[in-house]
Order: structure tokens, then sequence, then C-alpha cells
């Protein structure tokens, strides 16, 4: 009578380790929170730190490049250097994920929303 069943108690299985990915999801997002990753560009004359999940926490030039003349190049030095940034973040972001998903059988560079 009760042959049909049978699958509920896979489904409870699925339903299972939904919540499971589901706390790691977070657990991870507040982990991304922590991290933090360096962009630079001139060879290191500015710096740019964020947090994997891209909110920029630090930035440091080097006072050489303090010249009135070259406004436009240290403006452009540090606007390459929070962009480097924000790829390392987005990247170590992509990276922490695939750690999180790759039991799940999701197709190769599959990337999820954050």
């Amino acid at each position: 009578m009760f042959k049909g069943l049978g699958g509920l108690g896979d489904m409870s299985k699925m339903m299972k380790a939904a919540q499971e990915m589901q706390g790691k999801m977070e657990s991870l997002q507040e982990d991304l929170r922590t991290m933090h990753v360096t962009g630079e560009s001139g060879a290191g004359m500015v710096k740019a730190t964020s947090t994997a999940k891209g909110e920029l926490v630090g930035l440091d030039i080097d006072p050489s490049i303090f010249n009135p003349e070259e406004k436009e190049v240290v403006e452009d030095l540090i606007l390459a250097a929070i962009k480097d940034a924000q790829q390392k973040a987005s990247d170590k972001a992509q990276e922490e994920m695939q750690k999180l998903t790759d039991g799940l059988g999701l197709p190769p560079g599959m990337k999820l929303p954050f």
C-alpha cells in the first residue's frame, strides 16, 4: 500500500542537503567579508585592498608619485589598482564558491551569483 512512498526518503535527504548547503553558503558569505585581496598598479606604487566581496578597505600610495604635473597619471594608477583589487575579489569569491560546490555536479566553469 505504501510502495509509492519510497521516494520520500530521497526527498528528505535532498531537503536536508539543501539546508546544509544554504548554511555553508551563508558561512561563505561571511568569510568573503573578512578575506582581503590586494590589487596594484604602477609596479606596486599604488595598492588597493578590498574584501573578497569587493568592498574597498584600504589604499596605499607611494609618496614618490605625488607630482602635481602628473595628477592624471596618479588618478589612472589609483583606478587601475582598484579595478585590479575588484577583479581579484571576484576571482577569490568564485574560487571559494567552487570549493563549496565541487560535489554538486555542476557544469565546469558555472558561476553562481552572490
